[in-house]
Order: structure tokens, then sequence, then C-alpha cells
């Protein structure tokens, strides 16, 4: 299988070129070519295997040019015993009446992220070889807080990479902040910047298609990659977790071989439902993806009209790693359904970096609107979904909050009681403030973020991951704060080159 680029289909790479290189030259995503099936006999395949055993499957699909050997040793080392607080990987828990949370947050870092960063070093590794042997791999990263430290936990000591990233200074939440600032490792680097998330994603892509700092990369023996989801080896991973899903909603009796699911996800890069809508075109029978959005509802608002605008007012909220106006993948979905014009593609990224907005086309436009829905919800309407959804036995954090409440009004609003996917991305005590006062608890005035957590421990009796109480003991390494404008001499100072 070969891969495109969103913005120039006679671009033709295989997935370790795709995977090494990060982003096309031309600024375009990468996308395979074609699209693997899967029919009724292989999803039975999967049904009763562990999910390493399922992840080979799938994968196998996609990297055709990595052998047998290659992909045990990068799936069995990525979810290997131990790594996951969970023998099934991502475990999914009945919550309402076809409601099924998937559990995409048991990894290192608490953090959805955890399913493909932990697989990405590996996939990376092997492509280098391949591709790259005699360069060291520089990971540049752009986080609104999730993405940031399951990146560096994967990248951290790698032999033949870098990784260093850049996350809004005050746009993360404390244990987001302090889980990056107290990062081991000999080869990472960390640094926030003064503006949004959008801001730091913006001038990390910038960076990425600057020819004289790539040159000047080169001269001292190493390239950009990306470990963002614009990274086809990011985005592959995720869609294994929704085939397995399916596969466990088989095996637990909550459906039969062949009917249809809904899926929601609460998003704001869009990669994370972008893997879900693969898997449909693969042959998961999806009848509706459901987009859930806060306060920052560009994307409902796209899904809905066909127009996107970034020219809005940007919100801070309790759902921070959703707080996105500019959505990356979406252009990979756009690629698709325009029926692969590139050139309708490149206007339109062009239109949204010049003015701000962009409007698709009417045929695409009746596309978006026959596979999705979407809703969004406010910080107040998170807080009250969090408290519900506690007394009814299962506690949340807040972006699953907003998948859970955009759920439920997708079911009153439309009467569809198909079983759905509910994808959980966090754990609550990587937002404990939020999650404390939803719960209906007060925060005593000074209380820090482990106090914090210890009062929801005792509120809710629920257990805090040990990777984020132990927080507390860890030092700060990384204090280094930049303006968007400065972010190539960050990187310059960050590798040592002058």
């Amino acid at each position: 299988m070969l891969y495109t680029s969103t913005r120039d289909k006679s671009v033709r790479v295989s997935s370790s070129q795709a995977i090494a290189q990060g982003i096309s030259a031309d600024g375009g995503l990468f996308v395979p070519e074609s699209i693997p099936e899967i029919d009724k006999d292989f999803i039975n395949s999967l049904v009763g295997l562990d999910y390493i055993s399922r992840a080979k499957k799938v994968l196998s699909l996609y990297l055709t040019d990595f052998t047998e050997e290659e992909i045990d040793f990068c799936v069995s080392g990525a979810y290997a015993e131990g790594k996951f607080s969970s023998e099934k990987v991502s475990p999914i828990k009945k919550i309402a009446d076809g409601g099924n949370v998937l559990e995409l947050w048991r990894g290192p870092t608490c953090a959805f992220k955890d399913m493909a960063l932990q697989l990405l070093p590996y996939l990376l590794t092997v492509a280098a070889k391949k591709t790259v042997a005699d360069k060291t791999i520089v990971i540049l990263v752009a986080t609104s807080g999730d993405t940031g430290k399951a990146a560096l936990e994967g990248f951290k000591d790698v032999p033949g990479t870098k990784i260093m990233v850049f996350y809004p200074n005050d746009g993360v939440s404390p244990m987001q902040k302090l889980q990056m600032t107290t990062q081991e490792g000999s080869n990472v680097s960390v640094c926030a910047i003064n503006g949004n998330f959008d801001d730091a994603q913006s001038g990390v892509k910038a960076i990425f298609t600057d020819k004289e700092v790539s040159a000047k990369l080169a001269e001292n023996s190493m390239m950009f990659s990306s470990a963002n989801s614009i990274n086809w080896g990011r985005l592959v991973p995720q869609i294994v977790y929704y085939i397995s899903a399916y596969a466990d909603l088989i095996e637990n009796g909550t459906i039969e071989n062949g009917d249809e699911i809904n899926v929601v996800v609460p998003t704001g890069n869009f990669g994370n439902i972008l893997a879900a809508y693969y898997a449909k075109l693969m042959g998961i029978p999806v009848k509706k993806l459901i987009c859930a959005s806060n306060a920052n509802n560009v994307l409902t608002d796209f899904l809905t009209s066909g127009t996107y605008d970034k020219n809005r007012k940007f919100f801070a909220t309790t759902s921070p790693s959703m707080d996105i106006l500019i959505s990356s993948n979406l252009e990979r979905l756009l690629f698709h359904l325009s029926g692969e014009d590139d050139k309708k593609i490149s206007n339109w990224m062009k239109l949204l970096s010049t003015e701000g907005v962009y409007s698709v086309d009417s045929d695409v436009k009746e596309k978006i609107l026959s596979l999705f829905d979407a809703g969004c919800c406010n910080d107040a309407m998170t807080a009250e979904t969090i408290g519900k959804t506690y007394k009814e036995g299962y506690l949340c954090d807040t972006h699953t909050a907003v998948a859970i409440k955009v759920f439920e009004e997708y079911v009153a609003r439309t009467g569809d009681k198909t079983e759905t996917v509910i994808a959980s991305t966090a754990n609550p005590y990587k937002f404990s403030a939020a999650v404390l006062k939803a719960v209906g608890d007060e925060i005593p005035e000074g209380a820090d973020e482990f106090e914090q957590v210890e009062l929801l421990i005792r509120a809710t009796g629920v257990e805090c991951p040990a990777q984020l109480a132990n927080l507390s003991d860890k030092k700060v390494r990384f204090n280094d704060v930049c303006n968007k404008e400065d972010m190539i001499e960050m990187v310059y100072a960050m590798l040592g080159i002058k």
C-alpha cells in the first residue's frame, strides 16, 4: 500500500516514508491510496483475541512494507503486559441504555494518546531504519495537553530521536503541565508559548515546511517528524481500538456481528473521530459518527453547515484538550469526500490560512450530513453531566462528560436507540479541580493540585493512578516560555544548533 498527499495526489510514498516524514513537503497530510476492506469473517476472527493480536491483524493491512516480525516487535512492545492498567488495554464499561464507554486512558500517562504514542516510537524506529538510517529524527509536537506528555513518555531515551514539545502556557490543566515539565529523559525538551493551542500548532506546522530550517537540520544530520495526529503513524493505531471495541461488543453479547453501532467522540483536532471514520470505511457498520465539542464549537458548526470559520471567540474551558479552533485532521476527511480533489483541498486550506474561513461545495456537505451528527456543551453542562454520571455509578473526566452529554442530547433529539461507543479520553484525576466541583465538593482556598486529588479520592472513593499521584515528588525540569514568533530560535537552542 502506498500513501499520497492531500494537497498533491501525484505523491507516492511507502508507509515507512509517511511515518518517518510525518507531513508531506507540500504541507499536506499523508493518506492511504486505498482503504483495506474487512468482512464479517475478519471481524469474527478478532472475537476472543487479546488487544495485541487484534492490533497486529489490523495494522498489517496498512503497513504493508513492515514485515510480520517488525509488526510483532512494534505491537508487542507498545502494549506489553504492565504498560496498561487493564488486561483489555481499552476496556468497555456500560453506563446507560445504549451507552458503552470505551476507556482509552489506561496507559502510562492516563490519556487516550497513549494508545497511539506507545506504538509510534516503535513504528518510527523501524521506519527510520528503512528510510533515513543515518539521521537523528527530531520529533516536534504541539499539544493542547495530553499529546505532549504521551509523546514525551513514548519517546524518552529512544535512540536516534530527540523530542520537543510546545504547549499553551495558560491552556492546560495543572496536572497536564506538571506531567510535561517534570518529564525525565536525556532527549526531551519542553517549552510553553504565550498563546493558545492553535498558535502552537500553526507554529509547529510552519517550522515543518520551512526549507531554511530543514536545511539547517540536514547540515547537522537531523530531520523533522511529528508525533501529532498529522502523522499517519499516530492515526493508524487509533483505527485499531474502534475495530477492537466492535469485537468486544460482540464478545460480551451487546451486539451481534453485522449490527450497526454509533460512535461518539469528544474531539478538537478531529483525529480521534477520523480514526472511527476509517474503521467505518473498512467495514465496521457504524451508523452515525457523532462529534462532541465543548464551547469551542467550530466543528459542530462546520459539520452542520458546511462552513468552517475559525474567526470566533476562543474559550479556555474545563476540557482544555479540545480548546482548538483549527482542526488539522479535517483535511484528510475532506480529501476523501471530495473525490481526492487535491486542488480543492489546497484552496480550502489556503482560505483557512489567509481568511480563516471556507465553505465546502454542496456535494461534500451532503456527504458530511449523511455521515456525521454533532453537538456541543459548555462548562456548566459538562459539570452537570459529571455529577449526574457519578451519581449513576461512573466517574468521568471533563472531556468524556462532553461526549456523554452530546450522546444524551442526540438520543433525546433523534430517538435513536442504537448501541453506542462513547470514547473516554482521559482519567478524571487529570482534571481534579473541575471534577471535584462537579461532584459537589467545595475546594478550600489555596488548595494545591495534590490536595485536590486527596479531596477527590475522599469524595468519590475512586483511586488516583500512581503516575499522577507521584508527580508531587518530581522536580520541575522545564520552565522556558516563548512567543510564537520565537519558536524557531527555541528549537535551535534546544537542539544545540547555532
